[in-house]
């Protein structure tokens, strides 16, 4: 079987399908990637076959309102014409997270399987949660913001959408919501942590990409060096002057020392400090089973990575369903959930009492041990289901 797994997602949507491409391969399949250029090196490292889609996304910032339909004009065309081409020979075509929008109309015109992943609950359609916060949100109900979000969605990607499926002799759709996510979607998202309310779907699990890197020598010597320090890193999120220095002082006012991973934002001290060290990209599985807590920005991949390893954590969200894994961390008594708004060293400081202190410790080591691992393999299993019938 050969499957096409596409995500045009940062890290947090890469890794996880990754790690299905992962199992896929280690069950003899034939894998090809659809991932934006910024990750295109990593993963033809790795030994995968990869299309590029799209501009890097790094260093992006966020679109001028008039400028937001050309750009969802931009992102359906190259859908049409990127995923077209690299799921050419393909058998199932599986679209993982947000904005995957021409990928179920290119497996109808190809003819194969199509399969829609979220990695969370709420960006899954139900009227027991309400979707991820937007600007154009006025409703008040579950059911109405979800209505709302389908109007927006149909008027600023549904022309365009449209005009390349009568093009490629498609009917057009009517709800592009309901057409991208389908009946049945997938949620690759832990139980215990991310829980689905139902009606029945199809769940996995998370899909952990399993790391085996040692952590840098220099990364060693530090943890060595004194207690567990608290890890503080926003992946691809952008940040504010200064923010390097108030996290600094929220591990010291702990009387902990800090790591501080630099991220898209390329975090740093303006000057350096001996209780302070300053990291790339790093196994955090490794990591973080050896710090005293974790400060992050609330992404679907560092949450469960940090629950997994049983760190107490403070959650910042600072947009989408990052929120929702901030509140989540709050609910389950393993960390805190930063309030929305600025992040300072008093805000920091005062996360960090919450999720340091010993019975949220102890809490976060007990949860640990119900975060699966499984997930990709559950996926991968799943997927083989849908290997065609060889004739003859």
């Amino acid at each position: 079987m050969r499957v096409l797994l596409s995500t045009i997602g940062s890290r947090g949507e890469v890794q996880p399908v990754l790690a299905l491409a992962s199992e896929l391969r280690a069950l003899g399949q034939d894998v090809r990637l659809c991932v934006p250029p910024d990750f295109r090196d990593w993963l033809a490292g790795l030994g995968f076959a990869v299309t590029p889609i799209g501009p890097e996304l790094r260093g992006k910032g966020r679109p001028a309102a008039g400028d937001l339909r050309k750009l969802a004009e931009e992102t359906v065309v190259t859908q049409f014409t990127t995923v077209a081409e690299a799921a050419e020979g393909c058998d199932v075509l599986v679209a993982a997270g947000a904005l995957q929008l021409a990928a179920r109309s290119i497996a109808e015109r190809r003819g194969i399987a199509y399969v829609y992943a979220s990695f969370c609950p709420i960006t899954l359609p139900s009227d027991l949660h309400s979707p991820p916060p937007m600007p154009w949100r006025s409703a008040s109900t579950n059911g109405d913001r979800w209505a709302e979000d389908a109007r927006h969605l149909n008027a600023t990607f549904g022309p365009t959408l449209n005009a390349h499926r009568v093009a490629s002799g498609l009917a057009p759709v009517e709800d592009l919501q309901s057409h991208v996510v389908t009946e049945r979607p997938w949620l690759a998202a832990d139980a215990a942590l991310a829980p689905w309310p139902g009606p029945p779907i199809v769940e996995t699990g998370a899909w952990i990409h399993p790391d085996s890197r040692p952590l840098p020598a220099e990364v060693r010597e530090f943890l060595d060096a004194g207690e567990p320090p608290v890890y503080f890193g926003f992946g691809s999120m952008s940040a504010a002057e200064g923010l390097a220095e108030a996290m600094l002082a929220a591990a010291r006012a702990h009387g902990r020392r800090a790591i501080i991973s630099r991220g898209w934002a390329d975090l740093a001290l303006a000057e350096p400090a001996p209780d302070c060290l300053g990291i790339g990209e790093i196994n955090q599985q490794a990591l973080f089973q050896r710090v005293a807590a974790v400060v992050h920005h609330g992404g679907a991949g560092t949450t469960t990575t940090t629950s997994r390893a049983g760190a107490p954590q403070v959650a910042a969200p600072r947009m989408y369903d990052q929120f929702y894994f901030a509140d989540r961390v709050r609910d389950l008594g393993i960390g805190a959930a930063h309030a929305p708004g600025a992040v300072t060293a008093e805000s920091l400081t005062a996360a960090l009492g919450t999720a340091l202190a010993p019975e949220v410790v102890a809490r976060a080591r007990e949860f640990a041990g119900k975060v699966r691992p499984d997930g990709a393999s559950v996926a991968a299993q799943h997927l083989l289901t849908m290997a065609p019938v060889a004739s003859g």
